[in-house]
């Protein structure tokens, strides 16, 4: 027996000292991913200037027809390629993208048979990969049971993550619809509430830079994912609690073989730069199918009565004012919210639209998904989820001249749910509709494959800060947080931008209050990247907002050419730059206690001797518009007071 297990051993040893290993490189040569088989498993590694990034990671799956995760030996055949990533996409953070990726595609065999290869994308600060699975003889379908993904940080990480709630848990069991509150800063090692985290997730190797991990891709044919912790430094790959939907639908995804996982993503940089400026998302997917019009005709700015006036505004008479307000802002479009079907009724509702046409606004209708996932009360209810009631409500919506729909409470990650978001997409197309999803996950590459797809809320979005103080309180650090988390990977429907100092219809003390500037808020819209915005903006604001103010909200644009993050740190503050034809719009918000003094290099964005309009804070958040003219040496030295701001634009 003895010498039974020192062969054993030996043998062990001999498979470890035999791994086969492939590198793959970046164009530029800076980021590096190691591939092994070493001991029978499949692992990668990332390393970027030859400081480790990603830590030795596992990659394989379980399926209901074999388990791919040991006994694995990497093959011969591998196929290395160059791409060519050139598109234009005007609703994503930078319209035209051209970028280089070189293409590896691994396969690994067990028991003589390539049971899956790995595919990896790598652009020159981001890492794509997914596994494609091969039938075995005549068996063509699975269910994969569990993915051993995995993602390792070196020693020293710290966390900045999105804890995933618990299903059927918070208002009317709608969750988990990603709304939950970021811990910054944390250890690794940790699982959230026992949920794990939400994607994206945010980690700081040590002084050496950043990594955000995600995925894209996700369609009817897969699941989405979250990422488990728990386990030292090592995260991986987890599939839906199966109590979501209300128990409906497999946490597991199904898939035809021969057949395709979504891509995991990883964006790796020294600083924050390549996080937020990232196109990783967009770069590896594809249009699903053709736009039935130009949605990009329909893109710009809204407004929502709502977010300041609550449920007691959904009247005729009170959305009427809406719309006319919207027409004198020149907006596109007025987001009809929840309860229209009882408050306002389905022939006003036409009259209503008929009434918005000729003011040149459209509107957007507000839907329950739902009739039979969560307890939401909220009408229309059981429209969305079936086929035949959906696409007759989309019908009268585009005879009566709808232009978007928002729906609200999806609150799973399941293939069920993921085919749900697809079937609504793909129907409203049919109908013209552009869509909005709120309650809900974060998009994973939809903007690109899905062309009438606008955004998601998918976020502590504005709505909180009418529940609570404590929101209003914490918005300036939230703001800090999002353009480097939730944001850096797709559309994010905030609903934010108020100009009013409290949340209710006279905007007098009472309810919440507002602790951030009114050049925040201004600030807010260039920071928050959506093709559609429906701003927090009042009636009352034509007369009680600095005229500057207002200006600049009339004008802002909601789609944008170019990026570059400036600086800034998750939590604390950020200054970030956006281009629309050709101008730049530069901003940033403070959450510290402190005031920031930034010494901002402008020769990117403006020429000496420009004179550029500077929106800014005194010391005591009062805002006040400027003329200033670039120097010879274009830079500028700034002030940014705690739940303050600031704009600069040509």
């Amino acid at each position: 027996m003895r010498r039974h297990l020192l062969f054993c051993g030996l043998t062990f040893v001999s498979v470890c000292l035999g791994a086969t290993e492939k590198r793959i490189s970046s164009p530029d040569g800076r980021l590096e991913v190691i591939v092994t088989d070493s001991c029978g498993a499949a692992s990668y590694s990332i390393t970027y200037d030859n400081e480790l990034f990603v830590a030795a990671s596992p990659l394989g799956l379980k399926t209901n027809i074999g388990d791919f995760t040991s006994g694995l030996s990497m093959g011969s055949k591998i196929i290395d390629s160059m791409a060519d990533v050139s598109y234009s996409l005007p609703n994503i953070k930078k319209s035209n993208v051209n970028n280089k990726a070189n293409v590896t595609v691994i396969p690994f065999i067990r028991d003589g048979r390539n049971v899956f290869d790995v595919e990896f994308f790598v652009e020159n600060n981001d890492v794509a990969f997914r596994y494609n699975i091969y039938p075995d003889g005549e068996t063509l379908c699975c269910v994969v049971e569990d993915e051993a993904t995995g993602f390792r940080m070196p020693d020293g990480s710290t966390t900045f993550l999105c804890p995933q709630s618990a299903p059927m848990q918070g208002f009317a069991r709608t969750s988990p619809s990603y709304e939950t509150p970021y811990t910054l800063d944390g250890k690794t090692g940790e699982n959230g509430w026992g949920e794990g985290y939400t994607f994206p997730c945010l980690f700081r190797n040590s002084d050496n830079g950043w990594v955000l991990i995600s995925e894209t891709g996700v369609d009817s044919y897969y699941c989405a994912s979250r990422l488990m912790g728990g386990n030292g430094n090592l995260y991986k790959i987890g599939f839906p609690n199966p109590d979501e939907f209300n128990g409906n639908g497999t946490s597991q995804p199904g898939i035809t073989l021969p057949g395709k996982t979504p891509w995991r993503t990883i964006t790796v940089g020294q600083t924050l730069a390549p996080i937020v400026e990232t196109t990783i998302p967009f770069d590896v997917v594809k249009p699903l199918y053709e736009p039935s019009k130009d949605y990009t005709k329909e893109y710009g700015c809204g407004t929502w009565s709502w977010i300041i006036k609550g449920d007691a505004s959904m009247n005729y008479d009170e959305q009427k004012r809406y719309i006319d307000f919207c027409a004198d802002m020149g907006y596109r479009t007025v987001l009809i919210d929840a309860l229209w079907d009882t408050q306002v009724g389905y022939e006003r509702l036409e009259e209503l639209a008929r009434y918005a046409k000729n003011r040149n606004v459209g509107l957007y209708l507000w839907y329950n998904s739902n009739g039979y996932w969560n307890d939401a009360p909220q009408g229309p209810r059981g429209k969305m989820d079936n086929i035949i009631k959906r696409r007759k409500e989309m019908k009268w919506m585009q005879k009566v001249g709808i232009k978007g729909i928002k729906v609200d409470f999806v609150g799973s990650d399941k293939q069920l749910t993921m085919k749900l978001y697809e079937d609504i997409l793909v129907d409203a197309n049919e109908y013209g509709l552009l869509v909005i999803f709120h309650g809900c996950t974060i998009p994973r590459g939809w903007e690109r494959m899905y062309p009438n797809y606008a955004a998601s809320e998918a976020v502590l979005a504005s709505e909180n800060m009418n529940f609570s103080q404590g929101s209003c309180d914490a918005e300036a650090f939230n703001a800090c947080i999002h353009p480097f988390i939730r944001n850096t990977v797709g559309s994010m429907d905030f609903g934010g931008s108020t100009l009013n100092r409290y949340y209710n219809s006279a905007n007098e003390p009472g309810g919440s209050r507002r602790v951030t500037s009114d050049v925040f808020a201004l600030a807010s819209a260039v920071l928050f990247q959506s093709p559609v915005q429906h701003f927090a903006l009042a009636p009352n604001n034509l007369q009680d907002a600095p005229d500057w103010a207002m200006d600049f909200m009339k004008n802002v644009p909601t789609t944008w050419d170019d990026i570059k993050f400036i600086d800034g740190y998750p939590g604390k503050y950020i200054v970030m730059a956006r281009k629309h034809n050709g101008k730049w719009f530069i901003s940033g918000v403070n959450a510290q206690d402190k005031t920031v003094k930034l010494k901002l290099d402008l020769s990117t964005f403006f020429n000496k001797g420009d004179m550029v309009r500077l929106y800014s804070d005194d010391a005591e958040l009062k805002g006040s518009l400027s003329e200033i003219k670039i120097s010879k040496k274009q830079t500028l030295m700034v002030s940014v007071p705690k739940n303050g701001g600031f704009v600069m634009t040509k």
